[in-house]
């Protein structure tokens, strides 16, 4: 019987990336930031879609059909919306976003088949589908998940409309029950204190919950009783007053800055008391906003098991607190629970939405422990050092191999980890890992200062093998994924993985899904009686997660690394000549013009400079004035024409008689999926 092949698609918003499904199996799955090294790269993944098909060994000629993860004309729909509903505000997010839109997302089915059709086999596109964002959210947390039926929460910044879902998933079918509409998005409320102090929004709301422990949550009751109206549900309303993202280019407004006493911090300015009061302000509110959606959850549909995802499900202190006090008996998050992992759950919603195909079980999750992207053997790493002018040891075997890299961990040696399939989502689970000692007091500080070159307050994860768990932290389950914290209660001092508050964020590590890794933590505990290790991923601050051997062996020069484990061969640090670094523009400039010819060129270089830099200009005012025209001449009227007759076109205000802001969704036909509306 041929096998059907689904390539899932996630793009042109942030962390674009690619997965491939065969018959409802997870085969491969990449963020194309890892190819690029442009991190959060929002382009097309066509080099992660290119290598999900060469991991499959298949080409785009065997795929059956190709899932984008949203509905972009109705996402177009709710933009509009919401100028005509803040207008005469919004002038300046209009003249930006407008031109995109007008130029490339309206025609987005047309721009998809453009960009597949440079994959491998792109000479027959397949049909596209077009499930909806928050669709493609809960089949990446549902149908992965190792439950036969459960109660399904999407949290994130918001999709076409949808920034709360609430769904049930039983066997290979999804129902949606209600949700919350934008404005109203728990993930953009964060997201505005993440840009408040000081952080980049969309990509360090994480440093927001690692601050929260310094802090008081001296600021709950202004935010519970200013910035929004909170049901006993869960669901709620914010005070858009107080907000730029609708119509601005800022998260915030100056109401919120007066609300809570000065404007926002600097990025890299000093942090002080305030910003850690207000981090862990804004994380004890999105915890019981999550801890009371999840409760209804539970009341409504009666189901015992949670699977979450959306990008508000990377708070791991968030998802404890559920698991510790929601009432479900277990929990499942995905661990690609951004929009990477869109590309999944688009492909799984097509496979069982489209196609219609039933669901099989397996005895654990269907996530291959989220090792998805791709793998390099030891002679394609041999071939890289050489290249590279690199100076390797080649252990006679695996365990000297990791005997010798479990001596240097225990001697203080930070040590780089590459190893077997790139993992899928925002975390390192031993693959691409930076290891270190945790029983080091000083081991946090170096690693952060000296190596990740980030802040000294960000706390590390610990990995321990998953029979050992608890005996060193307070946990009663598996946590595969780094997406809960426990409390340390080891017999042991681990000052490099436990936080202010005495919590870690940590990863249990099964011989089945990653067995050297798992070995390796075998190998320290014989040498030191130790278990665990600091394991966090391998980059440094502002780059992606390392994809292949020549990235982790620049990464590994660059940095205060002191030893690198490339598959089975091992690298020091004090042998390896100077990193050769080749200048772009030398690479690609080819054969050096002689003469008259380039000396001509040389010349006229920077006019020609110039003149390119005058028509971007010219095409930018151009592009500005013709929106901004647009805005004021048809945008402006037509929206306060519908507000003077009642129209609304998104729910504002707070109602505080009314006992629940959800709105009830309705079960989308199969069919709609070949749809982008």
């Amino acid at each position: 019987m041929a096998k059907t092949w689904i390539l899932g698609v996630s793009a042109y918003y942030h962390d674009s990336a690619a997965a491939l499904v065969c018959d409802g199996e997870v085969v491969a799955a990449a963020q194309e930031e890892r190819f690029t090294r442009r991190k959060h790269d929002a382009a097309f993944p066509s080099r992660a879609a290119a290598s999900c098909l060469e991991r499959a060994g298949i080409t785009l000629a065997d795929v059956a059909s190709v899932a984008f993860y949203e509905k972009p004309l109705l996402k177009f729909e709710r933009l509009v919306d919401t100028y005509l509903a803040f207008a005469p505000r919004g002038l300046p997010s209009f003249v930006a976003a407008m031109p995109v839109w007008t130029r490339e997302k309206l025609f987005q089915r047309a721009l998809l088949r453009r960009a597949l059709a440079g994959l491998p086999g792109g000479e027959r596109v397949p049909p596209l589908l077009f499930p909806e964002h928050h669709r493609s959210h809960a089949a990446s947390a549902f149908f992965p998940s190792p439950f036969e039926r459960a109660a399904v929460l999407c949290v994130d910044g918001v999709g076409e409309r949808a920034t709360t879902s609430a769904w049930r998933g039983a066997g290979s079918r999804l129902t949606p029950l209600w949700q919350l509409e934008f404005p109203h998005s728990l993930g953009l409320l964060y997201s505005a204190f993440t840009q408040y102090l000081g952080f980049r929004v969309n990509s360090a709301e994480y440093k927001v919950m690692g601050l929260a422990p310094y802090g008081e949550p001296r600021y709950v009751d202004r935010i519970l009783g200013t910035l929004l109206d909170l049901k006993e549900d869960g669901t709620f309303r914010l005070d858009m007053r107080y907000f730029g993202f609708a119509t601005g280019l800022e998260m915030t407004s100056r109401a919120f800055h007066r609300l809570f006493g000065g404007p926002p911090r600097t990025p890299e300015g000093p942090l002080g008391q305030r910003e850690m009061d207000l981090a862990r302000s804004i994380q004890a509110v999105t915890e019981e906003v999550v801890l009371r959606l999840a409760r209804t959850l539970r009341r409504e549909t009666g189901e015992e098991r949670l699977c979450l995802a959306g990008g508000v499900a990377l708070n791991c202190v968030a998802n404890s607190r559920l698991r510790r006090d929601a009432g479900f008996e277990d929990l499942w998050v995905q661990p690609a629970a951004g929009d990477a992992g869109g590309a999944l759950g688009a492909a799984l919603a097509a496979w069982h939405g489209h196609h219609g195909a039933p669901r099989a079980l397996g005895p654990s999750d269907g996530m291959r422990g989220a090792l998805l992207g791709p793998a390099f053997d030891d002679a394609a790493i041999d071939e890289t050092l050489r290249r590279l002018g690199a100076v390797f040891h080649a252990p006679a075997d695996e365990a000297a191999l990791l005997d010798r890299t479990a001596a240097l961990l225990a001697e203080g040696a930070v040590v780089g980890w590459f190893q077997g399939p790139m993992e899928y989502g925002p975390r390192a689970l031993g693959d691409r890992s930076i290891l270190g000692d945790p029983r080091d007091p000083g081991m946090q500080s170096r690693m952060n200062l000296k190596i990740k070159f980030r802040e000294s307050f960000r706390p590390f994860a610990p990995a321990v093998p998953a029979e050992k768990a608890r005996a060193h932290f307070d946990l009663d389950r598996e946590s595969p994924y780094m997406l809960l914290v426990a409390r340390t209660a080891s017999g042991l001092a681990l000052p490099a993985v436990t936080h202010v508050d005495g919590s870690a964020r940590v990863q249990t590590v099964s011989a089945a899904a990653n067995p050297r890794f798992h070995r390796l933590l075998a190998a320290f505990e014989r040498r030191t009686g130790c278990p665990v290790l600091v394991n966090t991923s391998f980059n440094v601050r502002s780059e992606p997660i390392v994809c292949t051997p020549e990235d982790a062996y620049r990464c590994f020069l660059k940095t205060g690394m002191d030893h690198l484990v490339l598959g089975g061969r091992l690298l020091h640090k004090s042998e390896q000549p100077p990193l050769r670094e080749t200048p772009i523009e030398a690479a690609a400039a080819g054969p050096a013009r002689r003469g008259v010819l380039a000396l001509a060129a040389r010349a006229l270089s920077p006019l020609r400079a110039a003149w390119m830099r005058l028509g971007e200009l010219l095409g930018w005012i151009n592009t500005r004035v013709v929106f901004g025209a647009i805005h004021l001449a048809l945008v402006v009227p037509y929206g306060l024409a519908l507000r003077a007759l009642g129209k609304r076109l998104l729910e504002l205000g707070f109602d505080r008689a009314a006992p629940s802001y959800r709105k009830d969704a309705s079960a989308d036909a199969s069919g709609a999926l070949d749809r982008p509306y």
